[in-house]
């Protein structure tokens, strides 16, 4: 092989012989092996130059400076809520109050901007309503926030420009897949914003970076350096994990790579003990399993531990975990509910009230149903006289005393109390649901159907015996008879109901959507105020509940509520859309001066990971095709290189890409921003295989278990390699200034100006001129 970047025989040479394949268990897999040896002082002088550690250290000074001056580029701009700041600081002002709130992330990400804005002095006060709202008016200290993602997202490029380098990179492909990065309009978006993704990536690039280091230690295993790396990546992988909902799919990728990792150990060909396998299985479960768990938790502890204030946030939550909050109404206003009392009782999901009036079904529906023609029960959004029930006992009571309070599992009547009659349910097809039963009412002095007009109260997670209570009491309500529950759902009942939501009986008694509260205690039988029962107790203080029953409360409604964000989106796109940057997302726009932010991703970058992986993808093919037909097409060092550094690449750009193809939620383009981080080391390497035929060996640690000395080889990829990275730094560059209006939001552009840099028909701009304009 030459020794500069020429021609070379190693891409089409014959298999080794079988003796020289059994020799290759003298050394682990994930090394690469190459008989022509290459001095480095036969390689080219750029690459001699570029691979000095003033040239390293040089490089990554470079590049951190213009990371940080992209991104902290006119970052007071806009000084109005762009996107979702409207969620993301808000929350940040819940933390400073120290109001509970409910968000489907986890707390970490939003934890580091509440902290960020207590630092700047940010006193919580202000509401992020809506997108457009100023912040200069109300005197929001912003900046300080924007600030946070800014600076991660700036240390995120030269972790990337640091993950290439460890691998055995060069310095100038290096340089390339930071530049990816460096220069794309998308992720210097979301980085000067108060945004999650910003901290996912540098978490999540982190984890990549320490995983890499522990595997180059493999020869020193349970060295200080080796338990450092491997404890390391799994902290970090815990803050990706705990900073959004898809850093869980950093977990899956880490697992599948130790997986692999544990496999090849476990090769008798390896020469290990199975005692040898379980020490490392033991540090592995310890590293990537207890310690984030742990730190998962501890971050979930801290973020309670903080919200111990009645918030927004207190509806979504248990009646126990609400009484846990300062000041929240389930604490100050639950009282127990009697026989005759009256009450309103109303549905936790859709907050419409139990409701009834004079009103009849009709005869026939339009389906061609017939109705009982009863009484109309229906659910009303609205305070109202006709939403007013009586409870009835079916059992003998005592004069005074604890005996009169409604217990779960008792069963009793609901009178309405306008109306005089009871409530009712029987095997009648509901109106809008033919597989439900009607729910109507039956006149209270007519005896003949009592039995259907019995229902059992059953208290959501209650105790024997314990008492029914306003507020803090969710319920199901179980008609006797039948073992229906009492339920409703959004979809409106016709005109002749007025437009008012359907109440029915459900058979899946379980049902999570079943479940009522009573919103008051409108009187009871002595005309007594049903606070004054309490009168004599003094100021209630919150409760205490087990913090594990409240985190696992919490993490099943982040993954309902997660699921359940189907609504749609004018922006949303689906993930085949988003290598190719078919359609982006609109920020922000301002009528005064036709400004707008775009978010959009550099096209030159993106495309060139698309066709890194393609092209990734095709070369492994081939190899493994030739090597079925008895060639070689590749050497060992290259292949293993491919293999292992490129292949777990790819596995985190896989792992964070298609799951979402199984979600039936809103997706949106900055979702893919994990996976285009991965693309961009893919395409790195892509590059470093296409200008060089050999590789940087070895670049694992020295250690006693490495049973042979290894030739050493280096890549060379000649004075190509810095033409061929220079034009496309250029060409990203340019790209990026031209797009940088969108990105920035500032110069406004005329209509002609935004047409020209809709690069695809598909991206819904803002202010466009049509196509008359100026005609």
């Amino acid at each position: 092989m030459s020794s500069g970047g020429g021609p070379s025989r190693i891409r089409n040479r014959k298999a080794p012989s079988e003796a020289s394949r059994d020799l290759s268990i003298e050394y682990d897999d994930n090394d690469e092996r190459n008989n022509d040896v290459q001095h480095p002082r036969n390689r080219s002088y750029a690459e001699k130059v570029l691979e000095t550690e003033q040239a390293n250290v040089g490089m990554i000074a470079l590049l951190t400076t213009l990371a940080f001056a992209l991104r902290f580029f006119k970052i007071n701009h806009p000084d109005q809520v762009v996107f979702d700041e409207v969620h993301f600081g808000k929350f940040a002002s819940y933390y400073i109050q120290r109001q509970y709130y409910f968000d489907v992330h986890p707390p970490l990400a939003k934890l580091l901007f509440g902290l960020a804005g207590w630092f700047v002095g940010y006193d919580g006060t202000f509401g992020f309503e809506n997108i457009g709202d100023s912040y200069t008016e109300a005197h929001v200290p912003y900046v300080g926030m924007r600030a946070l993602p800014a600076i991660l997202g700036s240390l995120t490029v030269p972790v990337v420009y640091a993950i290439m380098k460890e691998c055995g990179f060069s310095t100038i492909v290096a340089t390339f897949s930071a530049c990816i990065v460096l220069f794309d309009n998308a992720h210097v978006a979301q980085d000067r914003l108060i945004l999650l993704d910003a901290t996912l990536i540098f978490f999540m690039t982190l984890t990549m970076y320490c995983y890499i280091r522990f595997k180059k230690l493999r020869y020193r295993d349970f060295s200080y350096d080796w338990w450092l790396w491997l404890l390391s990546c799994g902290t970090f992988m815990a803050f990706t994990w705990a900073s959004k909902v898809n850093g869980i799919l950093t977990v899956f990728a880490i697992g599948i790579a130790v997986i692999i990792d544990l496999w090849d150990i476990l090769d008798i060909k390896k020469g290990h003990s199975l005692e040898y396998f379980w020490k490392h299985f033991a540090a592995r479960a310890v590293a990537f399993i207890v310690l984030p768990v742990f730190l998962y938790l501890t971050i979930f502890w801290i973020h309670l531990s903080i919200l111990t204030n009645s918030g927004p946030g207190d509806t979504f939550m248990s009646p126990a975990f609400q009484e846990t909050l300062r000041g929240n109404e389930l604490l100050l206003n639950s009282q127990e509910i009697r026989y005759y009392d009256t009450i309103t009782i109303r549905h936790k999901d859709t907050r419409v009230f139990l409701h009834s009036h004079p009103d009849k079904y009709p005869l026939k529906y339009d389906d061609g149903r017939i109705s009982s023609q009863g009484q109309q029960v229906t659910g009303y959004g609205h305070d109202d006289s006709n939403n007013y029930w009586q409870v009835i006992p079916t059992k003998a009571l005592p004069e005074t005393g604890r005996g009169r309070v409604v217990r779960d599992e008792d069963i009793f009547q609901l009178l309405h109390v306008n109306t005089q009659t009871l409530l009712l349910t029987h095997d009648v097809a509901s109106p809008l649901m033919p597989t439900n039963e009607e729910f109507t009412t039956w006149p209270k002095d007519d005896l003949s159907r009592y039995n259907d007009t019995l229902f059992q109260l059953r208290l959501v997670d209650g105790y024997e015996g314990e008492p029914w209570k306003s507020k803090s009491g969710h319920f199901r309500l179980i008609h006797v008879p039948t073992k229906v529950a009492m339920w409703t759902h959004p979809k409106q009942l016709p005109d002749w109901a007025y437009k008012q939501q359907e109440i029915n009986g459900n058979k899946n008694v379980n049902d999570k959507t079943a479940i009522w509260f009573v919103d008051n205690i409108v009187d009871d039988e002595t005309g007594e105020d049903a606070k004054e029962r309490t009168a004599d107790v003094p100021a209630k203080e919150p409760k205490s509940l087990n913090f594990f029953k409240k985190f696992f409360e919490l993490q099943i409604l982040m993954l309902q509520h997660n699921a359940g964000l189907t609504a749609s989106h004018p922006y949303a796109s689906g993930p085949i859309n988003w290598p190719f940057l078919i359609s982006g997302i609109s920020f922000w726009t301002q009528s005064e001066g036709q400004k707008q932010i775009y978010f959009i991703g550099n096209i030159v970058g993106w495309w060139a990971c698309v066709i890194g992986i393609s092209l990734y993808t095709g070369i492994m093919l081939a190899d493994l095709v030739a090597r079925r037909r008895d060639v070689e097409p590749l050497t060992e060092p290259v292949r293993h290189r491919l293999l292992n550094s490129t292949g777990f690449f790819l596995l985190f750009w896989g792992v964070h890409y298609f799951p979402f193809f199984l979600m039936s939620r809103q997706l949106f383009l900055h979702h893919y921003l994990p996976s285009h981080v991965a693309s961009a080391l893919v395409a790195g390497s892509v590059l470093s295989f296409a200008l060089s035929e050999s590789v940087n060996y070895p670049v694992s640690v020295w250690g006693p278990r490495l049973r042979a000395s290894k030739p050493r080889t280096y890549a060379d990829l000649g004075s190509r390699g810095p033409i061929v990275v220079g034009a496309f730094v250029l060409l990203m560059f340019i790209f990026y200034v031209y797009i940088a209006p969108l990105t920035y939001g500032t110069p406004g552009l005329d209509g002609h100006a935004v047409n020209a840099r809709r690069i695809l028909s598909s991206w819904t701009l803002h202010f466009a001129a049509k196509p008359t304009d100026g005609i």
